[in-house]
């Protein structure tokens, strides 16, 4: 066997390319060479089972010029295996050979060569076509990175994105914790409740439809803003120990419009739909909504009830329940259960109280893992 293989620049400027030339005879491959040398890295092989070996190694060819009628393996033999194997199915193959008949040419191009050289060689036909392919495969290498480089940076930016998604929810989230102290291991329970939730009834047919796996983890992310309107109530109402009057407890009940019309604000300022930011108006908006049409701010029942929403109500009220606030003491974890059985086709939707008694124990993993201060020392 021999292997020609020359340094040096070729007539462009660039690196040469690599061009691995295959045939069995002896004399062609020292005409090729000869040929090919002065512009390319040359690499000969003298039967096709060398040129499988020399097209896996390195350095890889840019091209291979191959003869057809060869003993063993046939160069039909040999770029079906080219094909097959991923390191080196894109690697261009003109083939190159006596057979000079339109139907042999025919079935070299149907195999998946990109050209066809006959024999005896005509020098400026065979610098043209080599040159040509390599200039393809220069073309094509050239937007395949640019493809990848693509790719990277738009993963890049949805990085971005949804880390900046995250910093404006903590930030508005932390906004509504310096109102309330009430509100910090209260969020983290609740984003963690409706997750539960909504993973659990994506199977359901009458939410799975909405509750794709990026509408889940949105959900998730918009739940810890379900009660930033409360930063509009004031402190002797907001932080009140004791029952409120009819006065306060309708003032306080504003604070689902004032969510929704902050949010709603920021969406204005945008000029455009966010999602997480479309969900968490809906929460914050209607998270006060009963089953039944009775509770607030609008009346809204049944299927009229965003599907986030109701989620939230579930989720809102079972972690009420179970917390300290200043107020009320928290009532054990299975007696809030039986209250949120209770609330089953008035409160709350009957389908998610069946998710939440078919999650109850991923409710209280939460509950103890998240549970507040003071709660977890006593």
């Amino acid at each position: 066997m021999h292997i020609f293989y020359t340094n040096g620049a070729s007539q462009t400027g660039a690196s040469r390319a690599t061009v691995l030339i295959v045939d069995d005879d002896k004399g062609n491959l020292s005409v090729l060479g000869s040929l090919l040398q002065p512009y390319y890295n040359v690499l000969a092989a003298p039967s096709g089972e060398r040129a499988l070996k020399i097209a896996n190694g390195n350095p890889k060819p840019d091209l291979i010029l191959l003869d057809v009628l060869m003993p063993g393996m046939n160069g039909y033999d040999v770029l079906a295996c080219l094909r097959d194997h991923p390191g080196t199915h894109d690697i261009p193959v003109i083939f190159v050979t006596g057979l000079d008949s339109i139907e042999d040419e025919e079935k070299g191009l149907e195999l998946g060569a990109v050209d066809y050289i006959a024999k005896p060689y005509r020098p400026r036909i065979v610098l043209a076509r080599v040159h040509a392919q390599l200039e393809l495969k220069h073309a094509r290498d050239w937007l395949a990175n640019q493809n990848t480089w693509l790719e990277a940076e738009v993963a890049r930016r949805m990085r971005d994105i949804l880390l900046t998604q995250d910093i404006t929810i903590n930030a508005l989230a932390g906004l509504a914790e310096t109102r309330d102290p009430d509100t910090g291991n209260h969020i983290r329970r609740t984003k963690e409740y409706v997750h539960i939730l909504a993973k659990r009834l994506q199977a359901h047919p009458d939410f799975a439809e909405f509750l794709t796996d990026e509408i889940v983890e949105l959900l998730a992310k918009s739940a810890p803003l379900h009660d930033i309107g409360k930063v509009g109530i004031p402190d002797h109402i907001l932080l009140k120990p004791g029952k409120l009057t009819n006065e306060e407890w309708h003032i306080m009940q504003t604070h689902c419009l004032l969510g929704a019309q902050a949010i709603e604000h920021a969406l204005r300022e945008a000029d455009c739909s966010i999602d997480f930011l479309d969900l968490a108006k809906q929460i914050a908006h209607f998270h006060h909504e009963k089953w039944d049409g009775s509770g607030y701010p609008d009346g809204l029942k049944i299927q009229a009830i965003p599907i986030p929403a109701r989620l939230m109500a579930l989720a809102d009220v079972f972690d009420a329940l179970i917390s300290r606030r200043i107020y009320k003491e928290p009532i054990p974890i299975e007696r809030a259960r039986d209250i949120i059985i209770d609330g089953r086709g008035s409160h709350f939707d009957p389908s998610i109280v069946d998710a939440f008694l078919a999650t109850f124990g991923d409710f209280v993993v939460i509950a103890q893992k998240y549970q507040d201060n003071e709660d977890a020392h006593e």
